[in-house]
């Protein structure tokens, strides 16, 4: 009996870049920075992912939906694993990835605010001292201003334009 070859990563990558995240549909999972690792362990696909959060309502639908492309693809043996520590950051999306986020409405995150000093910002942002300027990703204004904490997932939260009066929602840093 032959078996069948075991395809490149770079080609496992490319399937991968295909998966569209269940929450936000323009954005990859490989964009979005949640695919961690993808190697062969003898005949077996293990792909480590990192959710976006540990209580993500997402994490279940988005194995199955990695489980799916990969099977569609021929692979039989398959192991997902997940990697909680480092912990997912908002600075894992991907230049793409943050375009897309932007043409779709959602402001992306303002870059290195989810670096080592993300603590000191969060704190600052509880306390209602913010400088952070967010753009609207419909006009491109700075004056905009912060509807709600919570948007219409956990990692959004809710804005308004003040110059087109336009709502949307920025992607929270984490």
């Amino acid at each position: 009996m032959q078996t069948a070859a075991k395809p490149e990563l770079s080609e496992v990558w490319h399937w991968l870049s295909q998966v569209p995240d269940p929450e936000i549909p323009v954005i990859s999972l490989t964009d979005l920075g949640i695919i961690r690792d993808v190697e062969w362990q003898d005949d077996t696909l293990v792909v480590t992912v990192t959710p976006t959060y540990s209580g993500c309502p997402a994490t279940t639908v988005i194995n199955l939906d990695i489980e799916a492309a990969l099977r569609g693809h021929g692979i039989d043996k398959l192991r997902l694993e997940r990697r909680l520590s480092p912990p997912w950051t908002t600075d894992w999306i991907s230049e793409e990835g943050r375009e897309k986020l932007r043409a779709y409405g959602i402001a992306p995150p303002v870059d290195g605010t989810a670096a080592d000093g993300r603590l000191a910002g969060r704190i600052s942002r509880l306390a209602g001292t913010s400088n952070l300027v967010i753009a609207c990703p419909r006009c491109g204004s700075t004056a905009t201003e912060k509807i709600s904490q919570f948007g219409s997932t956990p990692c959004k939260a809710s804005y308004r334009c003040t110059d087109c009066l336009e709502p949307f929602d920025y992607f929270k840093c984490i």
